[in-house]
């Protein structure tokens, strides 16, 4: 079993949903690097390592235990996990909540729970630790689109919200070690103008035959849970973490006060979200599409991936991809 007190891993044998959800080891194509971002997981030296994704140097230290344990083995499923959400992770998550972001269906605000804060964290705390943790619904709000449509977000209940930025926080330590270079989108220490700049230095250093660019539709939206889950599952043995993440799933969405069921997506404005997201995609495109371009592209391909967005590119007989 894995040791509780420093959240190390146990080696568990893999779930393995399906083909092309394997972990490869294999490393990128040469000279992908320079115009992707950081490189293939253990292309480059931990300590660069460190500065250029997580900033793992600000992690706390039962965190970079962890991040060290998911960088040391990448085939390892860590167990025992939920330790970490302890009242300071829970405090460094409420910090980083906007005070003027929207209440969900309790109505609580970040500025009346912070009233009571230390009294209101030890509570949360307890609760999360002895299973009496309850998520409430998610609040739809709609905000318009360029396109002159609706986007649909969920504003979880401000508990639900600190739960899952800590949450969030351990999980980052270790998928950070895993996503690759190209992908950009919601990550500790990226940017949108990095995934931009990352994209230029491809189009300007390269002899480009064509972009692509691409957009999942309604991604957000239809998750498939049970995949999602599964997919976590190579990485995470922790059953009440991934007890949590299911019942931030599954807790229904609230709009104009007529409640409904969650069988697919993750809202969009949920703490939990981006994070998982990244995951999904890490998995159904991300290694896949770096598999396809070592053995199948008659050309070289990088990509550039923003979240659900990304673009493609080919030059004569290579292929450019940006997200």
């Amino acid at each position: 079993m894995g040791v509780k007190r420093e959240g190390r891993p146990e080696r568990v044998t893999e779930l393995r949903p399906g083909v092309g959800l394997a972990h490869s080891t294999e490393e990128a194509p040469e000279g992908n690097e320079g115009v992707e971002g950081r490189g293939w997981p253990g292309r480059i030296p931990l300590e660069e390592a460190r500065d250029r994704t997580q900033s793992r140097g600000a992690l706390p230290p039962n965190l970079q235990r962890v991040n060290e344990a998911a960088e040391r083995d990448r085939k390892a499923r860590f167990t025992a996990l939920l330790h970490h959400v302890d009242v300071a992770a829970l405090m460094r998550a409420f910090r980083r909540l906007r005070r003027g972001a929207s209440a969900g269906v309790d109505g609580e605000t970040v500025a009346s729970y912070e009233a009571d804060l230390d009294k209101h964290l030890q509570a949360l705390c307890e609760r999360v630790h002895t299973r009496r943790y309850r998520p409430l619904p998610v609040r739809r709000v709609y905000i318009p689109k360029a396109d002159g449509g609706q986007r649909p977000l969920g504003i979880p209940a401000l508990e639900d919200k600190i739960v899952q930025g800590a949450v969030a926080e351990v999980l980052n330590a270790i998928y950070e070690v895993d996503f690759l270079g190209f992908s950009y989108g919601f990550r500790p220490g990226r940017s949108p103008h990095q995934a931009l700049e990352a994209l230029h230095t491809a189009l300007m250093s390269q002899c480009v035959n064509w972009v692509l660019d691409a957009d999942i539709r309604k991604f957000f939206d239809s998750v498939d849970h049970g995949w999602l889950l599964r997919m976590l599952a190579h990485r995470i043995a922790d059953r009440r973490v991934l007890g949590s993440i299911r019942q931030w799933l599954k807790a229904g969405v609230l709009d104009s006060g007529v409640w409904s069921e969650t069988v697919e997506g993750t809202p969009q404005g949920s703490g939990i979200s981006p994070l998982l997201a990244n995951v999904f995609l890490h998995y159904v495109l991300d290694l896949w599409v770096h598999r396809w371009r070592r053995c199948e592209a008659s050309g070289r391909v990088v990509i550039v991936r923003y979240a659900d967005d990304c673009a493609p590119r080919r030059r004569a007989r290579e292929v450019v991809m940006a997200n």
